[in-house]
């Protein structure tokens, strides 16, 4: 019987430090999986079809989510949908590889109830505060005050479901190399069991 992978559920608020710690781990796990993302947004400048995002229309996102092609799917921010394909996890889960995979509070939920327990861990990432976060964020782009306060309700929704998760570990400035360091470690420690 071939060994059954691990699934690595990534999540936290925007501006938290996902992108990054996704990338530091690209870096120090080049064996492990990172499934691409299925979205009903434009692409943002310089983002291609294929390399963070499957780039699709709201009716192929409809027509794939009725022909139950995905594991999870959410709508987020501004009403566009994302969603996670079963075939980007599960034929590596079945290949006993690691995947690692960023998600939302909706997406670890359906995940959940869809694959065993013992083959999904949740780490949940979060900033020192919601001022630290707010900074972050503004520092990343303009936007409105409207979808800054949708970002901090968000936030304090995030934070009380992070006492659901497997492992929570804190983001701070000028310490990003140890926060990364710290998600790498319990990677493969959970990935040995």
């Amino acid at each position: 019987m071939m060994p059954r992978g691990k699934l690595f559920l990534i999540l936290g608020p925007s501006g938290s430090g996902k992108g990054t710690v996704i990338g530091f781990l690209r870096n120090k796990l080049p064996e492990a999986v990172f499934p691409i993302s299925a979205t009903t947004r434009d692409p943002r400048p310089g983002e291609r079809e294929g390399e963070v995002y499957h780039f699709l229309s709201r009716e192929e996102f409809q027509k794939r989510t009725a022909s139950e092609e995905f594991l999870e799917t959410a709508k987020v921010h501004n009403d566009n949908m994302y969603g996670t394909l079963k075939s980007e996890i599960v034929l590596p889960l079945e290949q006993g590889k690691i995947v690692i995979r960023e998600v939302d509070m909706q997406g670890v939920s359906s995940i959940g109830k869809l694959l065993p327990k013992d083959q999904v861990v949740s780490i949940f990432i979060t900033a020192p505060s919601w001022e630290n976060l707010k900074q972050r964020i503004l520092g990343r782009s303009k936007i409105p005050d409207l979808e800054l306060e949708e970002r901090r309700k968000s936030f304090e929704k995030e934070i009380k479901f992070s006492e659901k998760c497997d492992y929570v570990v804190k983001s701070e400035e000028n310490r990003i190399e140890k926060f990364c360091q710290e998600v790498e470690d319990i990677i493969r420690r959970e990935s040995a069991c």
